[in-house]
């Protein structure tokens, strides 16, 4: 139990997805904007963050590695997130129309989030059970949530600010990201690497 904690610690504060590892910057950069935009990009990427992990765990230990095949474990992990983000984009458009409208555009976004790929090359990379590589996911999606809506909220708040014309946009977002990395490198004491 406390390995899995310490698992979960780790994925969400000491080596988070967006301010350590830089995986799914490009959302973080553009869905930022508002908070609501913010945590429902981090709600959809960690609801298939935790699909992913449970289905790369099954090809990795089922398929890949009995048949001799992890030479193919790029190729199967980016065409099982495709697939993944697509039958999820189907099933609930059919399903549940109000929760189609409720994700909105980050669904098909989340095809293109490296942090998705990033987090199915690290489940064997780690060598992970199955319950590991799960807790794993849901501390990664709850570290990029907690970050995506820590920078929304600042965003919003800077939009008050006087700012000097040539620190708006961009440059300001990448200052605060690195401030915030640098703020999470404190938690690196809490979990192993």
């Amino acid at each position: 139990m406390v390995d899995l904690l310490l698992i979960f610690i780790g994925s969400a504060l000491v080596n988070n997805f967006l301010l350590s590892r830089f995986l799914g910057i490009c959302s973080f950069l553009g869905v930022t904007t508002n908070l609501k935009s913010a945590a429902g990009m981090g709600a959809a990427v960690t609801f298939v963050l935790s699909i992913t992990s449970i289905l790369v765990w099954f090809i990795q230990y089922y398929i890949l590695e009995p048949l001799g095949l992890t030479f193919l474990q790029i190729a199967a992990f980016i065409l099982v997130v495709a697939v993944l983000v697509q039958l999820l984009e189907f099933f609930i458009h059919k399903r549940s129309p109000a929760l189609y409208e409720a994700f909105g555009i980050y669904l098909p976004l989340i095809t293109t989030n490296c942090a998705i790929l990033g987090l199915a090359l690290l489940i064997p990379s780690k060598q992970y059970d199955l319950i590991s590589s799960l807790v794993f996911a849901l501390g990664a999606g709850g570290g990029y949530t907690l970050a995506m809506c820590m920078m929304a909220g600042l965003r919003q708040e800077l939009e008050f600010a006087d700012i000097p014309q040539s620190m708006q946009g961009p440059a300001l977002v990448l200052l605060i990201a690195g401030i915030m990395a640098m703020a999470f490198m404190g938690f690196a004491g809490l979990a192993p690497m």
